[in-house]
Formats: C-alpha cells, structure tokens, sequence
C-alpha cells in the first residue's frame, strides 16, 4: 500500500517509544535540558488518542494550567499533530512558564538552574554548570572561568584582592634580539583578550609584560652585527610594538626590562642562598632543586626526568645535573654587572621572579605565557619564588598552604594559564624547518587584522595550525564583515531619514508601531547575540564561540540591506541600529576594530592585488574587456577572464556597484 512520505513519517513516530530519554529530536534542548534536570515527563498525544513524538520543528506552542504539572503543547508542522509536555514548576523558573518559548537555535534555555547553549554541532555548556548562587561573580554578574595549569582544569576566577577588584597579571615577553614571529602573535594576543575580558567584567588591571634584554642570543647577535647590545635591543622592542600595534593589542600597564631590576635579582639570590635553595660556584649561582621535593608540580614532571648529558656536557660543579642558573660568572666581552659573587649576569628564569616581586608583589592572580614556557622557564619562576618566600615548607609548592613565621602564606601565583603551540601546514614552526615567520613578513601580504582573526578562530589553549589558506580564508570573512558593516550603517542612515521624514508629514504625533517580520526578529537576535558572546569570553575566553555568534547577525543585517522583506519590515531601523551595535560590541571584544570599516576594505584590496601581482589597471582592464565579451555573448570569453582571475583571488562581480572583490585563493602553493 503506497503511503505519502507524510504519513510514514507519522506512522514511524507513533511505533516508536514516547520517552524523551530514548528518542532523538530535532529539538535536543528541549529534551536533553528537561531530561538532566529530571523537571520534563512526556505527556505525548495525538488526535487520534496514540502517543506519538516530535521530530519536526514545533509550530504553535503554548503552555496551559498552572497547577502540580504546567503543560506545553507543542505542534508539530508536518504531521499536524499536537504534542503535550509536563514540565515541573518547582523545578522550573516561574517567568519561563508564561514567556514565549525562544527560538531553540539562537537562544539558550535554563532548566532547572542550568544553562546551555545547543547548535548544530552539539552543545556548548556555559560556564554555570553548577549553581550560579555559589560561583563567584566579577563586579559585573558574570563569572569568568579560566583554565588553570597547576589545577589541571577550569577554574571560577577569584582575584586576590577581591573587595578592591583589583587584578595583577604577569605574562613573560620577548627576548630581544630579533622580530617577533607569528608564536609571539599568538601568545600576546591571546592575553590580550584576556586583558580586554577583565577589564569588560570591572576589573582593575595591573598588566606588566616585560622585555628580556640580556642573554646569550642578545650577546651573540649584538656582536655579529658589530653593534652594542643596548643598540640592537632597542631597534627590536620598537620593531616588537609596532609588530604588537599592529595586530590590535592594547599596550601592558608596564613594560619592565630585566636590566633595570639587577639590585632586586641579586638580593633575590643572596635571600634563596641564605634560605639553603640555592649555592654559589665560582662565581656562578644555582638553584638546588633537589631541596624541593615539590619541584615539578606546574609540569608535572619528576626529579628523574630532569636528566642532563645527553645533549650537553654535565657541569661538575652542579650538585645536581637538574639545578639551574641564577646567576652566571663574567666572561670576556659580554655585559656585566657587580654582585657578591663577582662581576656577571643574570640567569633567565631569575629574572621574572624578581621583577614580578619588585613591580607585583611576591603573590599575583596570574601568569601567562606560551605552553612551551611550562618547563622549565615557569617551573623554575615557581620554585624560587615560592622558596624565597619560603611558601612551601609545608604543603604543596605553589598552592598556598604553606607557613612562614608571619602565617601562611599566598601562592605566588593564583593561575597559570599558558596557550597552545602553532603549527606550520601541520609542522612544528621552527628555523631549522624552514617554516619560520615573523608577524612583519605575514602582514606585508596579509592584512594583521586578518591574521588577529585567524588566531581568534582558534581557542588559545588549542595548537592552531599556520597555513596560507586559514589567512586567505580569513581575510575573506573579514572583508564580508566590514562590508556588512559598512553597508549596514549607510541604510540605517537612510532608514532614520525616512522615519524622520514620515514623521513629519503627520500633523499628530502618530503611534509608533511595533517592530514586525524580520525586524523584530533582528532586534531579538541582537540581544542574543550580546548574551551569547558574553557566555562565550566568560567560559575560559572562547573566541571562536564568540566570533561565530556574529554568522545570524550579519546575514539578518544583508536581508535587511538588501532583500524585498527587510527593506519594508516595520522597525527596520531598530533593528538594524540593535545588530549594528552587537556586531561592533563583539568586535571590540576581541580587539578587532569597529570603526574605520572603508579604510579596512580598502587596505584588504590593495594588499589582494598585491599579493596576485595584479594593479587597478589590469583589474579595470579585465573588467572591460569581460562586459564586451558579454555584450558580444561570448560567455566562454567572460568566463575564462573570470576563472584567471579569481585564480588570482580577485572576484570580477557581475551586477552591483561593486565590480570586484577579493576571493580566496583555492591554490594552497
């Protein structure tokens, strides 16, 4: 017997089992929310009285009774049929019962305390997991959830001066004596993001990033060059901030240089010998790590992995091949600096215990850095800090517990927080390979906001993978956003004009309609996607949750620039003045630029002839010489200047005001 494809979708719903927690839906966030939580028991009918379940997008919904058990009536638009939940009250928050349910791909739903954001890939849990009434809140509601590396997880972010909102952060910069590469891009935007997100969230910001200007690659450098040491590191930190400028970073509350903080790197020495942590070897002085059993705890390696030899010759002076440089001996033709053990210099990893302590303090809320920093650069930090102030004599080394003669004492750092490594087309980035670039050789053919959004669209404790078609394809999205942008706000400009101007045609003040069609939709989807994005940077700073938010904002801004629907929607300036905003906020969010959208597109063309070898003359030529080919119907003509140059990344446009537009480039090579 033939059965219309309707009816056998119908006939197999009503043969399968009605429970929530055995049959999938197209609609999980109803189920899986309400399933958790335990607050939701199907209560499923048809007309024809057999239970039946939802595997359609709901029509008409609408809640009845308020009693032991509100009901939710769901309808379902292929097979008609109606649908009947009973949701719990005391589980579920009273406005909920009697506001329209949200649209269940953009807005997130809360059950039972919890909530969840669901789209088409899975669900996103928000950092609420538990009860918001016990996380704590920044001054502005929300609490920021940030991975720790001690912790081995995320953690609710409490600063150590709670009352005064007040946060110190600490994140290890460059050593001088070259241009910063595409791994530095990384770090520093990522904290830089992290800067952004507390200060968003009330907090005030200590961010102190400091410069390492004194160390073998400097001194080996500054004598290849024939220059002094001072000379080449201050050709490199200009060169770093503008590389840094470049790419939309806001500048650190300091910027401290090693060199400036010898008193306190000494005294710091002299303090973890006279504590029996470190001991002095012709002029040189070590850490002795074997007198902290604890040693390891940030990288969880042990003692006996720390082995030496088999790369480098064992200095027999070291009690241990694992103890490290504090302070090394003079040698000729390098910098050096007096000290109680002779003229010399600084090791590396004394150098941000020291300032952090000098500048800081001897306790700070975070420390950042790349993963690569982890062991030993922040293992080492951790050691001598902590036994300088002689934190871990008991308890865990690092994690606060331990006891002084004052009392006990804080961590010196609260969270470790380190983002992952970046990759090359896959391969580890490394001179040796090959595959080394600086941010000034990638921003001479791409633009650094495109490369910022690159790094974006990865979360920052991810490796993230370099390769030339993450940049075409970012540089392609950034130029649909801004034009978005830029077009968006020239109709809102026209729409307000016509608002006013209808206005005034009335000799009565007329009553405002309410926003209908796409633009209440629109003005609903901007206050989601602010939630969203807020959601998205308070969960351990997920910037690519947060930049993929603006995918419905942007495309509803095109349908109300450019579609027959938007252009009449009652509301449309509302609506678009309400997406143009949250689409800005978001950006600046995440350190790229809201204004200057004409200059940005401008750049992003000149740098796509640029980059195809092509100028304005050849673009105007090929554009001309397509329109006769079409004129003349010769399509083979105008679809093979088409292809050549779009092989190129150039997009010859037809119809429109725009008669191209930069393209990804499908070639790899």
């Amino acid at each position: 017997m033939y059965l219309h494809p309707r009816e056998r979708r119908a006939r197999h719903a009503e043969a399968r089992p009605h429970s929530l927690a055995s049959s999938p839906t197209r609609h999980p966030d109803v189920r899986a929310e309400a399933v958790e939580q335990g607050t939701m028991r199907a209560a499923s009918s048809s007309r024809d009285g057999h239970a039946t379940h939802a595997h359609a997008h709901p029509g008409r919904r609408r809640l009845r009774g308020a009693g032991r058990g509100c009901k939710l009536e769901v309808r379902n638009r292929i097979t008609r049929r109606r649908f009947m939940y009973t949701l719990n009250p005391a589980l579920v928050p009273s406005p909920s019962l009697t506001d329209p349910l949200p649209n269940p791909r953009r807005r997130p739903i809360r059950l039972g305390g919890v909530q969840r954001r669901f789209t088409a890939s899975g669900a996103v849990a928000s950092p609420a997991n538990a009860d918001a009434d016990t996380l704590p809140t920044a001054p502005n509601g929300q609490t920021l959830m940030l991975h720790n590396t001690m912790k081995r997880k995320k953690e609710p972010f409490v600063p150590r001066d709670a009352e005064q909102n007040k946060v110190s952060m600490y994140v290890c910069g460059v050593t001088v004596y070259d241009y910063s590469h595409i791994g530095h891009a990384r770090v520093y935007v990522a904290f830089d993001v992290l800067y952004r997100q507390l200060t968003r969230m009330g907090y005030d910001v200590t961010y102190c990033r400091n410069f390492t200007d004194v160390d073998d690659k400097i001194i080996k450098r500054a004598a290849e060059n024939g220059e002094t040491c001072d000379a080449l590191v201050d050709r490199f930190i200009d060169a770093f901030h503008e590389d840094i400028d470049a790419l939309g970073c806001v500048r650190p509350t300091m910027e401290p240089r090693a060199t400036d903080h010898i008193g306190d790197i000494t005294a710091l020495c002299e303090r973890l010998i006279e504590k029996g942590y470190a001991y002095s070897a012709d002029g040189d002085v070590y850490f002795s790590v074997d007198s902290l059993p604890e040693y390891g705890s940030l990288s969880g390696r042990k003692l006996e992995d720390n082995r030496a030899g088999e790369r480098v010759a064992v200095d027999t002076r070291k009690k241990n091949p694992a103890d490290f440089a504090l302070w090394k001996a003079a040698k000729p033709g390098e910098p050096t600096w007096d000290s109680p053990w002779g003229a010399g210099r600084p090791g590396w990893h004394i150098e941000c215990s020291a300032m952090i302590e000098s500048i800081l303090g001897r306790s700070i809320d975070i420390h950042g850095g790349g993963q690569d920093l982890v062991f030993p650069h922040h293992e080492n930090e951790l050691a001598q800090s902590t036994a300088s102030c002689r934190c871990c004599t008991e308890g865990e080394l690092g994690l606060g517990g331990g006891k002084t003669n004052e009392g006990p004492e804080e961590p010196f750092v609260r969270y470790w927080v380190h983002n992952g490594f970046v990759k090359v087309d896959s391969e580890k980035m490394s001179k040796s390979l090959g595959n080394f670039f600086t941010i000034r050789e990638v921003t001479e053919r791409y633009h650094p906001t495109a490369l910022r959004w690159m790094l974006l669209g990865t979360h920052y404790r991810a490796p993230i993978n370099y390769t030339q078609r993450a940049l075409e394809e970012a540089s392609d999205r950034l130029y649909y956003l801004y034009q978005t942008l830029v077009e968006s706000k020239d109709a809102l400009v026209d729409a307000q004009a016509k608002d006013a101007e209808t206005a005034g045609e009335t000799k009565t003040k007329p009553k405002p309609k309410p926003p209908t069609g796409i633009a209440a939709e629109g003005i609903d989807l901007a206050a989601e996607t602010n939630a969203a994005v807020d959601s998205a940077l308070a969960d351990d700073l997920n910037t690519p949750l947060a930049i993929a938010s603006l995918s419905a904002p942007l495309k509803t801004l095109n349908d109300l620039v450019s579609t027959k629907k938007g252009k009449k929607a009652v509301g449309r300036s509302v609506a678009l003045r309400d997406l143009i905003a949250a689409v800005e906020t978001t950006l600046e969010s995440v350190g790229l630029p809201r204004e200057g959208g004409e200059g940005l597109l401008e750049e992003l063309r000149e740098l796509t002839l640029r980059r195809a070898g092509l100028t304005r003359d050849d673009v105007d030529a090929a554009v001309a010489a397509r329109a006769e080919a079409r004129a003349a119907k010769d399509f083979a003509e105008s679809d093979r200047i088409r292809d050549e140059f779009g092989a190129k990344g150039v997009a010859l446009m037809d119809g429109g005001n725009q008669v191209w537009r930069p393209a990804t480039v499908v070639d790899d090579k």
